[in-house]
């Protein structure tokens, strides 16, 4: 299967600026999620590679093949993109058996009647339906319509899948099941997908790689460890999962070796040297507090790497901090405690649930250096 690689890929609505220069490539046989909050411009783009938006510049190139190109005045018509599309209403006409609404791209390509019969055959095979050719489809629950939506999409052999939040009308367990289920088909078959979706799990669970955007701009793109692990913007670690953002008074001074600073604790503040790799400049567009001021360089740290001992030391190599514990939560196979560690910071934790500190408890906790990112604004020195 083709790669594809969108340039400075644009697009307007009168003055309203919904996708802004995006640039971004996805392998042959990758699956490449378009991850943000409503709003962001993911659908835009999905959407302007199916041909159903026409961009205001850039260009789109699916293998050697130029489907949109502004400059040179290329703009081939959506039906004959050769792309699959998953739409998150599914829209399976209600008057056709499953068999008909599979075969219907067939039929708008003048395949003829005994292929069409072994191609849609092969589709129901791969999603899981084989039987259902006969079924009318209001009859289908929501998982069989998504799975008819999704061979109705694969049954031409397309060159691209598109997929637009196509778990969304599905109820949790479902949606986790069918996750899996899709994950395994695209590999199967080795088809390069791109994917949108705001569900933060669910991308990480997809992906080869997520693009996240925002206010129709590219954050990050990496895989889902990168991204989860090392949010390069404040706007990723906030959005991606959860997390402890503490804001330092001055600026951060760094250098090649990394970055010396202060972390609170109730018994005083802690020394920690960061390495130079857990440090993130951020473009003032980023940096800006909304008030034209840029913000403060602040500390981002995952509450799952965040040790706590009810002891005096937690054995880790690693900063220690004081604190005390003013709730705790039960969450199944964790514990989530809220832990002050001055009287105007606190720090949200996440542990095993053997370990029994209640709130008024005096803790401590364990911080690896190289679990901490700092975010500093670019004109910081």
């Amino acid at each position: 299967m083709p790669s594809i690689a969108l340039e400075n890929l644009s697009k307007r609505f009168d003055e309203f600026v919904a996708v802004n220069a995006v640039t971004l490539t996805a392998a042959d046989g990758e699956f490449l999620t378009l991850l943000g909050p409503s709003g962001c411009g993911k659908t835009t783009t999905l959407r302007m590679i199916a041909g159903l938006e026409e961009p205001n510049g850039g260009s789109i190139r699916i293998g050697d093949r130029v489907i949109y190109d502004r400059g040179l005045g290329v703009n081939v018509p959506a039906e004959t993109r050769g792309l699959g599309m998953v739409f998150q209403s599914y829209a399976i006409w209600p008057h056709m058996t499953v068999a008909e609404n599979i075969a219907y791209p067939l039929r708008m390509r003048r395949v003829p009647r005994a292929r069409r019969a072994e191609l849609v055959k092969k589709a129901l095979d791969l999603v899981g339906l084989a039987g259902f050719g006969d079924k009318p489809s209001p009859l289908l629950s929501g998982g069989q319509q998504q799975r008819v939506a999704l061979a109705r999409a694969l049954v031409f052999e397309p060159a691209l899948l598109l997929l637009d939040e196509p778990l969304s009308n599905l109820d949790a367990k479902l949606r986790e099941q069918m996750r899996f289920e899709l994950r395994i088909m695209q590999q199967r078959v080795g088809l390069t997908a791109i994917y949108v979706t705001h569900d933060q799990e669910e991308a990480l669970t997809l992906s080869d790689r997520l693009v996240v955007m925002n206010e129709g701009e590219i954050e990050q793109i990496g895989t889902p460890s990168e991204v989860y692990e090392r949010p390069q913007t404040r706007f990723v670690a906030h959005f991606i999962g959860k997390g402890n953002m503490l804001d330092l008074a001055g600026d951060v001074k760094c250098d090649a070796s990394g970055a010396r600073l202060t972390l609170p604790g109730l018994n005083g503040p802690a020394e920690v040297q960061l390495p130079a790799t857990s440090i993130r400049t951020e473009p003032v567009r980023h940096a800006g507090s909304g008030n034209g001021r840029a913000a403060p360089a602040s500390l981002f740290i995952r509450p799952e790497k965040i040790a706590i001992g009810n002891g005096r030391n937690t054995g880790r190599a690693a900063v220690e901090i004081a604190g005390r514990v003013l709730g705790r939560a039960y969450a199944g196979n964790r514990a989530e405690y809220l832990v002050a560690i001055s009287d105007s910071a606190s720090l949200k934790v996440e542990s095993a649930t053997d370990i029994a500190v209640g709130p008024g408890a005096e803790v401590q906790l364990s911080i690896a250096p190289e679990d901490i990112v700092l975010y500093r604004p670019a004109s910081s020195p």
